[in-house]
């Protein structure tokens, strides 16, 4: 990944933080060398790239697969009121912002869910990555890409007013699958839709990932946490948990056995119920492309039609569908699949 980088001068915008020792001048030089993937450019994502640009990260690789919403704008920093009104993907709206941010930095934008099939592409030539995710489906595709490649990467989540942050070094950390074996069963573990989830937590978690993050960029994985970080704002706990016994255990299926089920797409679906959104996504079978103009006009009498070179979304009384070029659909109105792939059937074809 090549990245143009103007000559460093100490007294320019890094200034304040070429001052902190432990980074310096030879940290901050390494870091405008550097490139990170922030994966989900929501609550987390959208706080963590603002972080990772502000701070003179070369390259910003972010990828969503979601556009905005009105709702989207308690927690999501990087966004406002217009960009909800242009009906813009999270990613195109988070790169515009980003480079008015620091125009020093390379922003690459991807509108593109992250699966079995395009990780390697998005992440094999970045430094390391950050999960902004909102889903432990990619979370364990992420972690099973780490341990094969040997590419570290940073965990988070945030539900309610808990979150809680772990960075994964393969080879000398326990992993995600050391912690959490296998994803909740749904309905079991609590979502943005159950519990709500409160800005101030996310900002939290999102300084943990990006601390940690400008820890690998700058050359100092040395100084990386080797626990789970745990807070919970409400009750203002923070605790760390100790993980080397779980990765001294040795039988971990990703870290010991080598049994990457999710970057093999043994594991993993082709639709996801969308956090806190009352929506599902559904994922083509096979790589597409769509003409969105073409099917916008055929929409006209289904509903209320919006098109542009990122999206095409037709709104009834009940339910909204947004296409995007590369096949995927979002349906709103409901959190059934069946119902959701039989309105997607329905107004664009089986």
């Amino acid at each position: 990944m090549k990245t143009n980088l103007p000559p460093l001068d100490s007294q320019d915008r890094y200034s304040r933080q070429v001052r902190f020792a432990p980074l310096g001048e030879k940290g901050q030089r390494q870091l405008r060398k550097s490139s990170v993937l922030v994966c989900g450019c929501g609550a987390l994502g959208s706080a963590i790239a603002n972080t990772l640009v502000r701070a003179g990260v070369g390259t910003v690789r972010i990828v969503d697969r979601d556009f905005l919403e009105l709702s989207n704008l308690q927690r999501q920093v990087l966004y406002d009121e217009a960009d909800v009104a242009a009906g813009l993907p999270k990613a195109i709206a988070a790169a515009g912002k980003l480079r008015a941010i620091n125009s020093e930095v390379t922003i690459e934008p991807f509108v593109v869910d992250v699966t079995h099939k395009n990780v390697e592409e998005l992440a094999s030539d970045v430094d390391a990555i950050v999960d902004g995710s909102d889903n432990f489906e990619v979370r364990f595709l992420l972690n099973d890409f780490s341990l094969s490649t040997g590419k570290p990467w940073v965990y988070g989540g945030v539900i309610g007013a808990e979150g809680q942050s772990m960075t994964i070094l393969p080879g000398e950390t326990a992993c995600l699958a050391c912690l959490i074996p296998e994803p909740p069963p749904p309905g079991v573990a609590p979502t943005c839709d159950t519990a709500g989830v409160l800005g101030p937590a996310v900002q939290l978690v999102a300084a943990l990932q990006s601390a940690e993050a400008m820890k690998l960029l700058s050359g100092n994985s040395g100084e990386v946490s080797r626990r789970l970080t745990i807070v919970d704002l409400w009750s203002n706990h923070l605790r760390q948990v100790d993980l080397a016994k779980l990765r001294a255990a040795g039988n971990c299926r990703a870290c010991d056995q080598r049994d990457f089920a999710w970057l093999e797409g043994r594991l993993g679906s082709k639709s996801a119920i969308l956090c806190g959104r009352n929506a599902v996504q559904l994922r083509p079978a096979s790589k597409q492309t769509l003409d969105l103009p073409a099917i916008a006009k055929s929409l006209q009498d289904v509903g209320e039609v919006l098109v542009n070179d990122y999206l095409l979304r037709v709104k009834t009384a009940n339910h909204t569908l947004t296409l995007f070029p590369d096949g995927r659909a979002i349906v709103a109105g409901t959190d059934d699949e069946a119902t959701a792939r039989s309105l997607f059937a329905q107004w664009v074809g089986s």
